[in-house]
């Protein structure tokens, strides 16, 4: 036994069957010779009763004194409680990202998330996800990989934010299923993209023109009654397009809609008397449990969104999106003087935060209640009235 160096070590001749030989020095530590020739770095140590091996790399691409390094780190990482070989085997039989991608849509997403969430997570994976960070192992993933998946939607900054987001909940379970090490997850840090909120709301003279367009499709048959009452109902209501979109006859009550599951969970919507006589008169359809029915009668509509293109151009209206008649909604109840945590109970928002951002709507009721109050005041107390007589200037 003898310190190996770069001329012991090619010193070594070869035997029938490999064999080890160990350093002098650094305990541990060694090369082994191949019947082909080959020598490749080892370290060996002892976890409990076992003994451990895991190959450093072939002699020729590193030096002697180089495998040594690299065997003191991982001894070292053993005396602090490490074990470089199980982590390694481990490493190697991980799932690659893929891989995770599957499970994750089929375990959790599947069981946690809405449909439309569950459609959106499974375009990100295949659009960017998977064709950038597939092949890689779960447990290689480091934060410069995602910073570059992030940097490389930079021409769709608000879907970028929306990967990173969704990937930073795929790595979380990824910890949860013990597939990285805990607090590991590399989306941690990454600056999103600034995203601008985009928040429209119809005037007055809007909604009158966006009425008439939609009474001109009815009329000329370019939209069914039911399309049309669902943008009216969307208006009327301030609901959410899915909420419409696939509202049930059995979700209708005469003072409310009653929504067993919605965005935020179970919904008790408030029904004005306007849309529910909407509602209540389509025309329903045997077998059919949907209010806003498709074409074919036997489903809901399925698409709204190219007849709000047809009928948003008629009305002139071509900035405005289906969103924004639920932003309507909520900005003429702010101007109302409805009271912010009434408003977010009606809207179905998960916290007054949201709603707040409507505040400032309520500004032009805020001021008239404000001068309202000062002329009543004004009418009990004498307006102070200028000093009469000579004046005289100090200076």
């Amino acid at each position: 036994m003898s310190k190996l160096t770069k001329r012991s070590v090619e010193a070594l001749c070869t035997e029938v069957k490999d064999y080890l030989v160990w350093d002098r020095d650094l305990r541990g530590f060694g090369v082994r010779v191949y019947p082909s020739g080959k020598k490749t770095y080892l370290v060996q140590y002892r976890v409990g009763r076992r003994t451990r091996r895991i190959t450093i790399g072939q002699h020729g691409a590193l030096t002697a004194d180089e495998a040594r390094n690299q065997a003191k780190r991982l001894l070292g990482d053993v005396a602090r409680g490490a074990d470089p070989s199980t982590e390694k085997q481990t490493l190697r039989r991980a799932p690659t990202i893929a891989g995770l991608c599957d499970r994750f849509l089929q375990e959790y997403v599947a069981e946690h998330c809405k449909p439309t969430t569950a459609r959106a997570y499974a375009t990100l994976i295949r659009n960017h996800i998977r064709p950038k960070l597939g092949l890689m192992r779960v447990g290689e993933v480091v934060r410069k990989d995602v910073i570059a998946l992030h940097y490389g939607m930079r021409e769709t900054p608000y879907q970028a934010n929306r990967a990173i987001a969704m990937l930073s909940k795929m790595f979380n379970v990824a910890e949860d299923w013990g597939l990285r090490a805990e607090g590991s997850n590399p989306v941690r840090r990454i600056k999103k993209n600034r995203e601008v909120e985009k928040k429209r709301y119809l005037t007055d003279e809007e909604q009158l023109r966006l009425g008439q367009a939609l009474q001109a499709a009815l009329a000329d048959g370019t939209e069914t009654i039911h399309v049309v009452s669902a943008f009216l109902a969307l208006l009327l209501t301030g609901c959410r397009r899915g909420e419409i979109q696939t509202l049930k006859w059995e979700y209708i009550h005469y003072t409310h809609l009653d929504l067993p599951d919605s965005k935020t969970g179970r919904r008790r919507i408030p029904l004005p008397r306007e849309a529910y006589d909407i509602l209540t008169a389509l025309p329903r359809y045997d077998g059919n449990p949907y209010v806003i029915a498709g074409l074919n009668g036997e489903s809901h509509v399925t698409d709204l969104e190219r007849p709000w293109r047809r009928i948003r151009e008629r009305a002139g209206l071509n900035d405005v999106r289906i969103h924004d008649l639920r932003h309507t909604y909520a900005s003429v109840a702010m101007k109302d003087g409805i009271d912010p945590f009434t408003l977010k109970e009606i809207m179905g928002h998960r916290n007054l935060q949201t709603t707040l951002r409507y505040a400032h709507l309520a500004d032009d009721a805020v001021q008239r209640a404000a001068g309202s109050v000062a002329a009543r005041l004004a009418g009990c107390v004498q307006r102070p009235q200028p000093a009469r007589g000579p004046f005289r200037i100090v200076g």
